[in-house]
């Protein structure tokens, strides 16, 4: 697919899944609606770009996971507890397969719909806010593209060696297995920080 189709069809799945979720969970006005829309595509693209090393969107995933169903279990949500369990086993399998060296890749089919159900959750537990800290290294990751194109566009000169950022430390000379465990040590401090 060209860019510009992916992008039309997760617009389209974005709004088919809030049309859903305002029909069979709850209710929700156009605005949050078009709000919660945006927070798909941009979750979705966000753990797309994260995608970049051997375990490091899985293990960030376990970690996302993980701090899930404990907030949802400490707020007696145990369906939502169950189906973030359900989905930790399901990652934790794929990452046996997935850590360095990689034997399986995830791709965009994996990537894309795993910041889906990280979005959909958050949507479904009422506050999507949870993403700031649950999914910390992916909105860093993002930002780290979007600060190099519009540097670049500005100065001609790259601010990263090479974005999303995990690669800027790949290029430093850091061995993928070390970004990698740095990268999940940051998703674990991100979902300390929603406990705080």
């Amino acid at each position: 697919l060209t860019a510009r189709q992916k992008a039309t069809f997760q617009w389209i799945v974005a709004v088919i899944m809030v049309g859903l979720l305002s029909r069979w969970v709850v209710p929700i006005s156009w605005l949050q609606g078009v709000w919660y829309a945006i927070i798909l595509v941009g979750a979705s693209n966000a753990t797309n770009l994260t995608d970049g090393l051997d375990g490091l969107l899985s293990g960030l995933m376990l970690i996302s996971l993980a701090g899930y169903a404990a907030v949802f279990a400490s707020n007696g949500q145990w369906i939502l507890t169950e189906f973030s369990i359900l989905w930790l086993a399901i990652v934790a399998g794929f990452l046996v397969i997935n850590r360095h060296p990689a034997k399986l890749f995830m791709g965009d089919t994996g990537s894309l719909s795993l910041g889906a159900l990280l979005a959909s959750l958050a949507m479904i537990y009422g506050n999507v806010w949870i993403l700031g800290s649950v999914g910390m290294v992916y909105i860093l990751e993002t930002l780290s593209v979007i600060l190099q194109v519009l540097w670049f566009k500005r100065t001609q000169r790259r601010l990263f060696l090479m974005a999303p950022l995990h690669h800027h430390f790949e290029l430093l000379g850091l061995s993928e297995p070390w970004v990698v465990r740095c990268f999940w040590a940051l998703g674990v401090l991100g979902v300390l920080i929603w406990w705080i």
